[in-house]
């Protein structure tokens, strides 16, 4: 595999080429290419780095998993927001990538990212090319990387807006039509595509940070899905429902907290998504038969 790029900061790790650390950037945004062309293949497997949004153009023969579908392509421009786990299997020697990835920081008051098609729960964000349509988003690429090396007072600006440069034209194409996954069983892979998006919520590690996603709907929305085919697929492969594996991972982070740090009540209850102290405390005692504050009481003893 060959790397190519204008940063030294990029580390592999066993689930995908990233840069080993964005934050330390003041602005949030890294661009980078990668190239294969030999018998190891690379592949991508979903990420866990909460904040990022990811650009990518791809060539090779690939296959794409986003939440419970599939997709095989030669080329392709694919965009991912940071509650979606996606990945991909490259299927043949030669693949090439150019990838850029941000957070919300990067636009900040400029704009909100979320507000386009591309990023937002529910569309399709991958877009089959051609060769004409790749070489045209190859250029916006290119510019990126020649950009980011360059020490230029508004080099970001100048980034910023390349990366609506690759969303706007990419609203002009049509997505691509995904299929239900076959490589292995749709509920299955569907479950554990949920159970990831959940996990990525916790730990709660700040009294100003609280849960996105707290109820099946809002899940389903993330994956695309009907709220009832979630349902469905979590009961059959778990035995428990939507709300039932929600809730209890929400009890069990309520207890850790409860039990390890000295917020008040009220602060946990808001972190872990409750709009009032009341709901809060119905909800953990029909759990756990207790009030928070005695469980907190009794655990400190």
């Amino acid at each position: 595999m060959s790397l190519t790029g204008q940063h030294d900061d990029l580390k592999q790790d066993d689930r995908v080429w990233m840069p080993a650390d964005i934050s330390k950037d003041a602005q949030h945004f890294n661009v980078f290419y990668v190239r294969h062309d030999n018998d190891e293949r690379f592949n991508c497997k979903p990420f866990n780095r909460r904040a990022l949004y990811k650009i990518s153009l791809l060539t090779g023969k690939t296959r794409l998993c986003y939440a419970d579908k599939t997709i095989e392509f030669d080329r392709g421009l694919l965009f991912t927001n940071p509650n979606i786990p996606y990945s991909w299997e490259h299927l043949e020697s030669e693949q090439t990538a150019y990838f850029c990835v941000f957070t919300d920081e990067f636009f900040g008051q400029f704009i909100n990212i979320k507000d386009y098609p591309v990023f937002k729960p529910g569309n399709v964000p991958f877009f089959h090319l051609n060769k004409e349509q790749y070489a045209g988003f190859e250029v916006i690429f290119k510019q990126m990387l020649n950009e980011i090396g360059l020490e230029f007072s508004y080099k970001y600006d100048s980034l910023r807006a390349m990366v609506l440069q690759l969303v706007f034209a990419a609203l002009k194409l049509e997505p691509a039509a995904f299929t239900p996954y076959k490589d292995s069983n749709g509920s299955q892979r569907l479950a554990s595509i949920f159970m990831e998006l959940l996990e990525r919520q916790f730990p709660i590690e700040s009294p100003m940070q609280r849960l996105e996603f707290r109820h099946p709907t809002a899940f389903a929305d993330q994956l695309s899905v009907h709220v009832n085919h979630l349902n469905h697929s979590l009961k059959q492969v778990t035995g428990k429902t939507t709300s039932q594996l929600i809730a209890e991972r929400i009890m069990q982070e309520a207890r850790s907290l409860l039990q390890h740090t000295d917020w008040n009540i009220s602060e946990i209850a808001w972190c872990l998504g409750f709009d009032d102290l009341p709901h809060f405390i119905n909800f953990f005692k029909r759990g756990q038969q207790l009030t928070p504050k005695i469980y907190r009481r009794q655990q400190a003893v």
